[in-house]
């Protein structure tokens, strides 16, 4: 199999800004946790470019391989011709940051929402299209599967056995129908 990388993402480093606003805005949400917001900041600023390091997705030939994770790594490979949907979204905050977020859902997948998602990547719409052009070149390079590999020849001698057949149940039909009368 091919695995020649087609395109990379990269991701805007505002992401992380993102997630230090959500993390205040969570934080006073809980009132608890107010006094300890300085220290929030720092953990999520610290913490959040690490992980923003860590995330990476790379559009193959036949798949799509997304990797995150500092602690925990985790590593989904997801094959174009599954790919069902890829959406891009964009809340209110995420426009102040001019942050969008990809979201893939597959054939197969049970649940809902999408199976990988993917926020703050650059040129996102780009990536996206980038995406499903290069599945619609997979499907369409794909050759399409004979439903019937008959001859013709044998297609014909296979309707005239079926139309005997078919002849022989009406006889036998009206056979029936007689006797009982």
């Amino acid at each position: 199999m091919n695995n020649l990388v087609l395109k990379s993402a990269s991701f805007d480093p505002k992401v992380q800004q993102y997630w230090m606003l959500m993390a205040t805005f969570f934080s006073v949400l809980a009132l608890v946790t107010i006094p300890l917001l300085p220290i929030v900041l720092a953990i999520v600023w610290l913490v959040g470019g690490r992980i923003l390091a860590a995330m990476s997705a790379q559009l193959l030939t036949q798949k799509l391989v997304v990797k995150r994770g500092v602690f925990f790594k985790e590593e989904k490979s997801i094959p174009l011709e599954k790919i069902t949907d890829v959406g891009l979204s964009q809340g209110p905050i995420m426009r102040m940051f001019g942050l969008y977020r990809l979201s893939f859902e597959t054939a197969g997948q049970s649940g809902h929402g999408a199976l990988v998602s993917l926020l703050g990547v650059e040129n996102a719409s780009e990536f996206r299209e980038a995406i499903l052009e290069q599945k619609d070149n997979l499907t369409a390079n794909t050759p399409a599967k004979s439903t019937n590999e008959e001859t013709p020849q044998s297609q014909l001698e296979l309707i005239r056995a079926l139309t005997y057949s078919v002849k022989n149940i009406e006889n036998m039909l009206v056979t029936l129908l007689d006797e009982k009368k």
